[in-house]
């Protein structure tokens, strides 16, 4: 009885180097980073893996880190995507300028954004003193971490749901208001399924790069233990003290709640999926 062949063939040659070149780049860049860090918390130790993690300390860190990582992305999916709609569906003065911005938090490097963050948002900054006559305080505290999450993620959503905007015809929501549907369910049960794909990566991703950001939120985090200090900055503490074990043990428990919440988000996409399969 003959199967179904392993690797579907198309009638574009090359697929044996290509399926090469991929595998060796995504061994170099992914495989062997992980794997190393697996070996290194092997070589720390279970015990002493656990010992380093199970401290206030590390605990408050991996909380505020995900838990204010996970509120930027929330505010990244819904902003992102009124934003992916409006520079797309609509045209006004200045309307390059807005598209070509999203994309700074690309180009600038980190530091400088957060050193330019922490200048406007700072008590004696332009921002920050207007917040402070309010009663507000933004940087150093949870708020500026926040907001710094927020700029540096802001275009992932942006970005990858604007394509998939661009390919809806404005007929659909037409044909949507012609059957009698109001806004609010043409929104909902049309434009909804369709964004929410992609809208999801882009949350991914958002997420993924706000957990992992250090020089954008290490000038307005003010970095006090058990209050504004986060997660990366353990590891570049242990790692500057030549404690790699430690280092090692912090990154597995960033590498196990990351991929807990990233497994989460791609079920929430198979589902959507499958749902927008069966309308």
């Amino acid at each position: 009885m003959s199967g179904r062949p392993l690797i579907s063939r198309t009638a574009m040659p090359g697929l044996g180097l290509s399926a090469g070149i991929t595998l060796f780049m995504l061994t170099l860049v992914v495989f062997l980073p992980i794997g190393a860090l697996l070996w290194q918390g092997a070589v720390f130790g279970p015990a002493a893996v656990w010992d380093t993690i199970n401290r206030e300390r590390v605990w408050a860190a991996l909380w505020l880190s995900f838990r204010l990582s996970f509120l930027a992305a929330c505010f990244n999916l819904i902003f992102g995507v009124i934003l992916a709609w409006v520079l797309v569906r609509y045209r006004f003065p200045g309307r390059r300028i807005v598209d070509a911005a999203v994309d700074l938090p690309f180009a600038l490097p980190t530091a400088v954004a957060g050193i330019a963050l922490t200048a406007l948002y700072a008590p004696n900054g332009v921002l920050g003193s207007m917040a402070g006559d309010l009663g507000w305080r933004i940087a150093y505290t949870q708020w500026g971490i926040w907001l710094a999450l927020v700029f540096v993620g802001l275009p992932f959503v942006t970005r990858t749901v604007q394509p998939v905007i661009e390919e809806i015809e404005t007929e659909v929501e037409e044909a949507s208001a012609t059957l009698g549907a109001s806004r609010w369910h043409t929104l909902r049960h049309v434009i909804a399924p369709m964004l929410m794909p992609a809208a999801l990566t882009g949350f991914a991703l958002s997420l993924a790069r706000a957990v992992g950001e250090y020089g954008s939120v290490i000038f307005i985090a003010g970095n006090i233990p058990l209050r504004t200090e986060i997660a990366p900055l353990l590891i570049v503490i242990q790692l500057e003290e030549y404690n790699y074990g430690a280092a090692a043990a912090i990154g597995l428990a960033m590498l196990g709640i990351s991929f807990s919440m990233l497994l989460a988000i791609n079920l929430i996409q198979i589902w959507s999926r499958r749902r927008i399969g069966h309308v």
